[in-house]
Formats: C-alpha cells, structure tokens, sequence
C-alpha cells in the first residue's frame, strides 16, 4: 500500500502565505524559481499552519474530555514535558521542559491531558513568560483545584542564533497558585521535578 498524507491545510490561508514566503525568498535575495526551492513557499505555509495550529485547540474542552471525580488530595506531577514553541518577537523556536502539577479539590484529568495542554498554548506565537501562566490558569479554571504549579525551562534560538549568541542559557518561568504559594508545598515540588528516580 502507498504511504498517504493525512495532514489537511486551509486553503486559503495556504495559498496566501505560500504567495506570501515566495515573495520574502526573492526580497531576501533567492530566486524563488530555483529548483532547490520551487515548493519551499508551500512547505513552509503548511509548517508555520502546524506550529501555530494551537490557535484552533481549546484547552478547557481537551481538559474536560477526560475529567473523573476522584477524592484525592496528593500532588500530582507531570514532569520532563516537550515544549516547542515559536518566539513571537523574531519568529525563531524555543524549546525545553514544561514541569506541571495540581492538588485535586474532587476533580482530576487524564495524565495525557496536562501534556496536550502545553501543546495547545506552545503551538502559537508566544512569550515563555505567557506560556507559563496560560498552561496555569487553564488548569485552575478547569479542574478548580486546591493549587497549580508551572514551571518552564527552555533555550531561545533569537538568542542563540542572532543578537547576542549565547547558545549555553537557559530561561526558566515558573507560575505558582493556591496551596503552591506556600514555601512547603512549592519546596516539594521543586524537589520533586529536579529528582532524578532510578
């Protein structure tokens, strides 16, 4: 059987950006006509369609698919989480580790769900700063929980490729609501993501 893609575009908007990136090619001094890149314009319309295709997700709705009444109260951590995303001030990536975790108050969510919440706020043009708040309150808004922990660390390819080229930084955000806020709680989070379990 022959290998077929399942990944559907709008129309629209493919058409306008592949005109759109073809026309930056020949600005930025290629011949948009070369071989090499006659489908580069339409490659990287589709591309820049999935990295943003956060726009078209609902976090609360992806939270509330799998939504249990459970009567626990014991942190919950989901740790080493990808995130990719795109700085919206130049347009390059960043990428690392999102840190997650929720005290229940009756509710809990499928383990996957926190995971596919990252997804949906990283796939847009966005700050790390406002990515790390967004994944919290999408979680507290949801799930209504005694508290929600956020923490994000991540390498920025506007800062490692351009500008001031440090390629060994690190950023790291964090965002912190209910019980986190308290000293003990947010300690044994923070333990428990730079743990390393054999």
């Amino acid at each position: 059987m022959a290998y077929k893609r399942t990944e559907q575009y709008d129309e629209h908007t493919t058409s306008g950006l592949i005109k759109n990136y073809k026309e930056a090619i020949g600005l930025l001094g290629e011949d948009p006509e070369r071989e090499g890149l006659l489908k580069t314009p339409e490659r990287v319309a589709k591309a820049m369609q999935y990295l943003t295709q956060g726009y078209q997700l609902d976090a609360h709705a992806i939270l509330n698919s799998a939504k249990f009444h459970e009567p626990v109260s014991e942190m919950i951590v989901v740790k080493d989480i990808e995130v990719y995303s795109m700085c919206e001030h130049h347009m390059l990536p960043f990428f690392g580790k999102a840190h997650v975790a929720y005290i229940p108050n009756g509710w809990i969510t499928g383990l996957s769900k926190i995971a596919r919440v990252v997804d949906v706020y990283a796939r847009r043009m966005q700050v790390q700063e406002r990515l790390t708040v967004q994944i919290m309150d999408a979680i507290k808004e949801t799930l209504n929980p005694m508290g929600v922990a956020v923490v994000i660390e991540a390498q920025h390819l506007c800062m490692m490729m351009r500008g001031v080229q440090k390629q060994n930084s690190t950023t790291t955000t964090s965002a912190f609501d209910g019980e986190f806020q308290k000293n003990s709680t947010r300690s044994e989070f923070l333990k428990l993501i730079t743990a390393r379990l054999s």
